[in-house]
Order: C-alpha cells, then structure tokens, then sequence
C-alpha cells in the first residue's frame, strides 16, 4: 500500500579508469563518519566499490551506534546483445537501544534513557546476478537473481518505560535479558521481457515476468539471557519460541502500455500472486496444535492507469490499482497463551484509486498535484472472545475491519530570483490526509469496542516540507521548514497520554533545518547542516512493537561538518 521506493546505486565514471570519492563527517553527539569509494571502466568493464563507517554516540544517554558497509559491483558485455552484472553489499550496525521515555520524562529530560542494556543488530549480505540480452532494437530480456543472507539479533531487558531496569534490593543483580535471534535465507530469482509492437493499430510495449522467491527463516525468541550490560546473546535455558518458516512463492504480470494517439498512453496490467509457508517449531507457552501450521495466499492484481499530454506541455495522470499486505509472523503467532489465532486469517487487500496534473508555468514554476482515495480491508487486530467450554476470556487476532484514506498532495518548485549564475529558488512538498476507520472493532477495558469513524494511527492530516535556496557558481546555503500536524498512536484515538507513555497523541511539530556547501577547490568541496536550529522538543512516534512502547524524542539541535574530496 502507498507505493515503493526504487533505491538505485550511482554507477561508476566511465570517462576514466579510476576514480575517487571520500566523504567524511564529524558533528555532535559524537557522530564521525567517512564514505570512501572507487571506480572507472578497465577494458570493457565497469566497476565500483565503496566502504562506509560510522560512529554516533546519540542524543540520548545509551544510544551509541556502531555501523560499516561494504559494496563492489562489476559489469560487462559478453557479447554485443548480452551483457552481465555482479554485485554484493553487505551492512552491519550495532545500536544500544536506550528505551522509551513516559511524557513525564520526557517533559523533565528528553535525552535521558530509561534501558543500558537493550542492543538491536543485524547483519545482512546481499548478492545479485543479472543478465541482460537485447536480442534486437524491440525486445529486451532481463534475468536477475538475488539473495538474503544473514541474521538479525537483539538482548533487551523487556519493559514499558515506568518499570525501571535497575538491580534488586535483595541481590544487587540486574534481571535478566530477553535474547531474539532470527537467521535469514532467502533466494529470489526474477524473468522480465519487454518488446515493442502494435497492437490493434496502436504503438505499444508489452512487459511480462516471472518471480520466484524461497525463504528460509528461522525465528528464536524469549530466550532467558544474561544478566550483564554488554551484547551478550548467551542463554541461561531455551528460546521460549524456536521456529522455521519455510515459504515458497510464484508470481506473473503482464502489463501493456498502449498509445492510441502520440500524446495519450493507456497503461492496463495484472499481477497473479501465490504462495505457501509452513512452520515447524515450538511454542513453549502454547499448544503447537493451536498454531497456524500453513499460510497460503493466492489471488490477482490488477491496475491500469494513463497519461495524457497537453498542448501547453503539461500532463493529466490517472489511474487505478489493486495492492495487498500479506499476513507477518506478529498477525500470526499469539504472543502468550492468552492469545489465539483466527484460522481463516486473511491478507489484508485494498485498492488507490488517484489522479493529478504535472508540469510547468511560465518558465520558473514546476509542480505536481495528485488527489487520492486509499481503501485497506481486513486489516489485523485482536478481539476479546470468551471459550464458550471453559467460560475464560481471551483476545483473538484476526481480520478487524477497514479504513480508507482520502487526500491530496502537491509539489511546487518557484524560482523567485535570478542574475547571472546565482538564483534564489523556493519549494514546497505538502500532503493532506483524512485517514479514519470505516469497520472495526479494538479491544477497550476488556470489552469490543467499535473504532468506526476514528482516525487511523500514527496519519498525520498534514506534513509540509517548506524551503529556500540560494545558488551561486561555487556556493549555496538552504532553509528548509517541515511542519506534520498531530497524530493518534492507537485506533481508539487516545488523546491524554497513559502513564508508561505506551497510548496518547503524538504532538505537532516544526523544525528549522539550515545548510550550506561552497566549492573550495577543484576536488575540494566543504559543507555545514544545522539539523533542529530552535532546538524544539518533539517526537514523532508512540511505536507498538520494536523499538518499545512510549515516546521516543527526536535529536536535538545538532551540527555536522562535511569534506568530500574527488582527485
């Protein structure tokens, strides 16, 4: 739902055989950084590397980070029609989580921490194999595959914020850590062919792929940790959930862009999805009959949208699509055996409906505006239901109801002044959201209570990114005001904050963020950021799950200094 972001790595020089980049940072709350990276054209081939590290000490007491990647890419032609891409990446961080603060805290001292103990790493590896072949001028043929490896692992001391991770006046020891391990295998291998023909008299392009993915998840949870403050993954007994996810998934699409006059594209496509995952495992506080063994999920997707160019150079755009969120081990799994699991469980679906206008006025304003209408159904939550056998009460987690999501955004980009090679240009970005339940129902004090008509957590009606630009021939300095108006952290719109800061509303704010570069040297360039120059107090999130329920301060006011060298 709401779309993708396609993260594209910057290719290679290929004017040269080498060539450098270094990019290093230092600024407050200990950050250092340095980004180092090589590339050029050798005989044909394309390449690049790079290494990054970054160190941060954090905002908030107990919030040091630790993080490296590592990137190398090769390209080549094989023949004249085949060329083959390889690549791997690999990231690795460290975070010392320092727990979620009450308001009360947060009020007294956002940059205090309420956990030393807690740490979050992961360290993944991606490699991909590509291949593409261009049989001719009019088809093109793509075979990509791919693959995640790696595991994912956290100790932490489990709590709301208003129950403190202190020693106990009886022993003097701390209590002991909640160890989660999850180890990743997943393959992916992609088919994608593109051809350009006509198609009942009109000019057109067909797309069509094949997907096929496998994913070897295992999942280990609640395992009884050590009692110490250091990354410690050591167990005292067992993992309270031991689990294997096997998943095996297929999908097609096909898609069609056709032009029944040089301006004016129709853009009509299905996707088929489908897939199987079986578990094995244990729970050590439920019954494994209990437990959803299999997942299955199969059904089409279907969309089509268009394009219209005016005579004035602008673009009517439009279109209608279909998009799904498949069931996550947390809408799955009961927590404890309080919980149960509804076994017809459905993915939740939906569909965008949008339409807008993008283009030019005059010669020195550019903009995009679009309206929308999001539907998401069958979204996941929990009802409290009674053993009808035993009379006990306990909370189901199933299909809760529904909601739609209607506004507007809109980008505009002004340039306000010009003489010579200097410019002053100034932009807006803002988006409008009314996002409210239609069906559904939440749990309140032990009692279904109906949400119809409240508002949709953590959707903010406004968030507007504002700013100023001045440009010359060597140096340029920005401004830029960002404002997201409050938002809910929970369906049943909880306006006054509870007492361990889980449930409440989540302030409006503004921030003031100013920076400047100049170009000091040929392969020399220098630049400063001052992030939250009013130093306002704010936060952005109540979140549910990771990291812990409760407030979670934003940074403070903070500047960094940049060198990048290119010799």
């Amino acid at each position: 739902f709401g779309g993708l972001l396609n993260y594209i790595t910057r290719r290679p020089d290929t004017t040269r055989r080498a060539s450098f980049e270094s990019i290093n940072t230092a600024g407050a709350f200990g950050l250092r950084s340095t980004y180092n990276s090589v590339g050029g054209k050798v005989n044909g081939v394309t390449y690049r590397a790079y290494a990054s590290v970054r160190r941060s000490d954090g905002f908030r007491k107990n919030a040091a980070s630790d993080y490296e990647a590592q990137y190398i890419a090769a390209e080549g032609a094989l023949s004249p029609t085949v060329r083959l891409r390889a690549q791997v990446g690999r990231s690795r961080y460290r975070y010392q989580i320092p727990g979620p603060l009450t308001d009360a805290m947060f009020a007294a001292n956002r940059a205090q921490s309420t956990r030393a103990r807690n740490y979050f790493s992961p360290d993944i590896t991606v490699p991909a194999l590509r291949l593409d072949w261009e049989p001719s001028g009019a088809t093109k043929l793509t075979v990509q595959a791919s693959a995640v490896l790696g595991d994912r692992s956290s100790v932490q001391f489990v709590g709301f914020a208003d129950v403190p991770d202190v020693p106990t006046a009886t022993t003097g020891l701390s209590g002991t850590r909640s160890v989660d391990i999850d180890n990743f295998h997943s393959l992916t291998g992609e088919a994608r062919v593109t051809h350009e023909t006509r198609l009942a008299g009109m000019d057109a392009i067909v797309a069509a792929g094949l997907l096929i993915a496998d994913n070897d998840l295992r999942r280990r949870q609640q395992g009884v940790g050590s009692r110490g403050s250091d990354y410690d993954l050591r167990l005292t007994g067992e993992f309270g959930r031991d689990l294997h996810y096997l998943s095996k998934g297929l999908s097609g699409y096909l898609e069609t862009a056709l032009r029944p006059v040089a301006q004016w594209s129709i853009i009509p496509g299905v996707r088929v999805e489908g897939g199987t995952t079986n578990m094995t495992g244990r729970l050590a506080y439920y019954d494994p009959a209990k437990v959803a063994r299999t997942v299955r999920h199969n059904f089409p997707l279907f969309g089509v949208r268009s394009e219209y160019k005016l005579a004035s150079g602008r673009e009517l755009y439009g279109g209608w699509s279909q998009s799904f969120r498949p069931m996550l081990l947390k809408d799955v799994l009961p927590e404890n055996a309080l919980e149960r699991t509804d076994e017809n469980l459905k993915d939740a679906r939906g569909w965008t409906l949008e339409g807008g206008m993008r283009g030019a006025l005059g010669t020195r304003v550019t903009f995009d505006a679009t309206a929308f209408l999001m539907r998401y159904d069958n979204r996941f939550g929990s009802l409290l239901q009674t053993d009808p056998s035993t009379g006990a009460s306990y909370l189901y987690k199933t299909n809760i109801g529904s909601s739609d999501t209607q506004g507007a955004e809109f980008a505009v980009d002004l340039l306000a002044w010009q003489s010579g090679s200097t410019s002053l240009r100034a932009f807006t970005a803002t988006s409008y959201f009314d996002a409210r339940y239609r069906r559904g129902s939440v749990v309140i004090s032990n009692a279904n209570t109906s949400i119809v008509g409240n508002e949709v957590e953590s959707a903010p009606k406004w968030i507007s990114r504002n700013g100023l630009t001045l440009r010359g021939a060597r140096a340029s300095a920005s401004a830029t005001v960002s404002h997201v108006s409050r938002s809910y952290s929970d369906p049943q719109n909880t306006v006054t904050p509870t007492a361990n800061g889980a449930r409440g509303i989540v302030p409006a704010y503004t921030v003031l963020d100013l920076g400047g570069s100049a170009q000091v040297a040929r392969w020399v360039s220098l630049k400063v950021a001052v992030s939250n120059l009013l130093d306002v107090a704010y936060f952005t999130k109540r979140p549910a799950f990771y990291p812990g329920p409760g407030v979670w301060p934003s940074d403070g006011r903070g500047v960094q200094f940049t060198a990048t060298l290119t010799p």
